[in-house]
């Protein structure tokens, strides 16, 4: 194989490589938050305090974040809400639930439109085509996909609402997420009969004592 030959294959390769990355780091964003980032750094970018929903605490800690974006007049948000998504302490997942006012009259071509311009061509589902959505309800409408190898966005519909909205995951911390979830929830279960247990006790010596502080009232009280 001759050197130009070569050097030509070479070019080829780094050119495709230096756009699968582009792409990647592309969708690894949304506005100033990235996959990964902490929940302080989260709260700093969207002027709030750090006080979150603890959803799970073992066997590893699941936080979630909500921001309200301002709707000032002309220049507000068009997202009406925020929620971030946080596997110890790394932001795993983001939905974004869109204004209703501000997103009157748009189509789905318009917000696919307006989004590809950030993320590239959207892959659009076939007509009767169904998913589930992480963190959405199973009778929300897939709209359009971007994915690559480490993150996924996709557009959606609200049944019930009739609303858009938008849901981004680093696949990674997502999955991670999604495991430890139901992990804590076998926990609960399986740990349940003991702190039910543990209640009936715990009422069972508060009704003892308190029969027994009533008891000493009313006889040092009673006359006959």
């Amino acid at each position: 194989m001759s050197i130009t030959r070569v050097l030509a294959l070479l070019a080829a390769w780094i050119a495709i490589s230096t756009t699968v990355l582009s792409a990647e780091t592309e969708l690894s964003t949304y506005r100033a938050f990235q996959f990964g980032m902490s929940l302080s750094t989260v709260a700093r970018r969207c002027g709030i305090s750090p006080e979150p929903r603890i959803v799970d605490q073992r066997p590893e800690l699941i936080q979630e974040l909500m921001w309200l974006p301002p709707a000032i007049a002309e220049e507000g948000d068009s997202a009406q809400k925020i929620l971030f998504t946080f596997y110890n302490d790394q932001l795993s997942r983001v939905v974004v639930s869109y204004d209703r006012n501000r997103t009157e009259g748009l189509t789905a071509e318009d917000l696919v439109e307006a989004i590809s311009a950030t993320y590239g061509p959207a892959a659009i589902p076939s007509v009767g085509m169904t998913a589930v959505i992480p963190g959405r309800n199973a009778d929300d409408k897939i709209l359009a996909h971007w994915e690559d190898s480490q993150y996924s966005i996709t557009l959606f519909r609200s049944k019930y609402l009739s609303t858009f909205g938008l849901v981004l995951l680093s696949k990674r911390l997502d999955d991670l997420t999604r495991v430890a979830h139901a992990e804590a929830i076998l926990l609960d279960e399986r740990e349940a009969p003991a702190r039910e247990s543990a209640r009936q006790q715990r009422r069972t010596d508060e009704d003892r004592l308190r029969e027994a502080t009533v008891r000493r009232v009313n006889k040092a009280a009673f006359k006959p």
